[in-house]
Parts: C-alpha cells; structure tokens; sequence
C-alpha cells in the first residue's frame, strides 16, 4: 500500500515533525487507509515520504505504540492494532465534574462524631474492632439537585484534630484534582453496582430500591497504612461513565 500523497510535514509550523506525522498516520488509520491488521509504511519509506529522520520515525512509532494505536512486531514492522474492548479504560471525570463546578455545586455536611469501627471498617482499615474511628457524611448536590452522597471512616488521631479541610468540599476537590494532603501515598478505587437503602434514597431524594452506583476508595499513607476508608452512593441515572475506543477525528 503506498503512501497518500497529499499529507506533508508543514516545514513552518510550532509542531514538532514528530508530533505532525504522528497525527497523519493516526487520521490515515482514522479514515480506513490502514486499518486493524494492516502494517505501517517501513522506516525507510516513512523517511523518504515525510522527509524525516530514522529518530523522528522511531519516536511516532513509540507514540503510537504506547497510545495503543499501533503493535511493533520484532524483524516483522508496526501493525495497526484491532479494536480490542478489554483495553478501554474508564476515567472518573463524571465525578471530577462535580468539583470543577463550584457554582453550581454545593457540600453539604451531613454530620461528624467519633464512633467504634464495626467489624467490616476495621478489617477494611486494618485496626481493632471497636477502635475509634471520625465518621463524616456528606451530601454532594449540583443545580439544587442531591446527586452524590459520600459516606468516610478516617483514622482517629487525638494528636490530629479533625481539620476544617477534612469536613468540608476542600478536602473532596483535592481528591479529585491531585491536591489532596501530601499523607496520601496511594489508594484503592471499586465501582460497583448498587441500590439505594431506604436511607440513601432519602437523602437523595430518591426512590428506596432504584438502581445506583457505588464507588469505595481506601487511602493510604507512605507506610502504606489505611488512613480512611469511604464511598459515594449516586442513582443510576445521575452519574455516567463513558470512554471510547479506537482511533476517532
């Protein structure tokens, strides 16, 4: 298969060559000039066509390799690679949303108390059963409407009071945008699905047995200790998880 004649490396623009010839052969796998299966022009015939070193060639098919675009074969060239669902990935910009909204978004503290850990928050948190444990409830509304309702268990420290940032939106905007306390190492995230109890129905105003989802992070700090334990409850029909797959304009 030859190489389409009308795409050129602009010579006068900002873009990096590179970067250019990355998106010619990612709008040419795009429009169905190549496509799954098919292999890319050679390194050589890339040079010539596009005018190009060996190194920026490399360098688009290391782009392309990591984006999952392509798939490099050993002595055999650089494939374009099937349409596969199980590498699709699922970010959770729906929730981060939320938090980028601040207009229209409002957090509303629910309550806060010190409580004993039941059986299933110490084993979650790693500590005794009946260790005491903050419990914080939040609601997360957006336009007026109750769409979010987050439920946490933190660590108690007497030597660490609870901080306003820990109560209230400061600290749930941090999660979501990188800026959270430096004590956080890292964490685990499960999205499953759910109804809502007659509680959380009640407090989203919702309907007792409607379908939703939950989410449930444990966090934890440098010496990969849990720190708290918590998760969001949001009806089915007010949070969306979307991605896409493949190559699209």
């Amino acid at each position: 298969m030859g190489i389409p004649a009308t795409a050129k490396i602009d010579r006068k623009s900002y873009e990096p060559a590179y970067a250019q010839l990355a998106k010619i052969l990612k709008r040419q796998i795009s429009d169905g000039i190549y496509r799954p299966g098919d292999r890319l022009p050679s390194e050589a015939k890339l040079c010539e066509a596009y005018d190009v070193s060996p190194m920026t060639v490399r360098r688009v098919v290391n782009m392309l390799v990591e984006q999952g675009v392509a798939v490099a074969e050993q002595g055999r060239g650089t494939f374009v690679k099937p349409l596969g669902l199980g590498t699709a990935v699922f970010h959770l910009d729906a929730l981060q949303q939320f938090f980028d909204d601040a207009e229209n978004t409002r957090v509303k503290l629910l309550e806060t108390r010190i409580v004993s850990a039941d059986e299933r928050t110490a084993r979650k948190l790693s500590i005794s059963q009946n260790q005491r444990v903050v419990f914080i409830r939040r609601l997360i509304s957006q336009n007026g409407i109750p769409s979010l309702y987050h439920r946490e268990y933190l660590i108690y420290d007497p030597e660490r009071p609870i901080i306003e940032a820990e109560m209230e939106v400061t600290s749930l905007r941090g999660l979501f945008s990188g800026a959270s306390e430096s004590t956080l190492k890292w964490g685990n995230l499960l999205i499953e699905a759910t109804i809502l109890r007659d509680e959380e129905a009640r407090v989203l105003n919702s309907q007792s047995g409607a379908a939703a989802f939950r989410l449930e992070h444990i966090f934890y700090d440098f010496d990969n200790q849990p720190l708290s334990l918590g998760w969001f409850i949001s009806p089915g029909d007010r949070l969306h998880f979307k991605t896409s797959v493949g190559i699209q304009e």
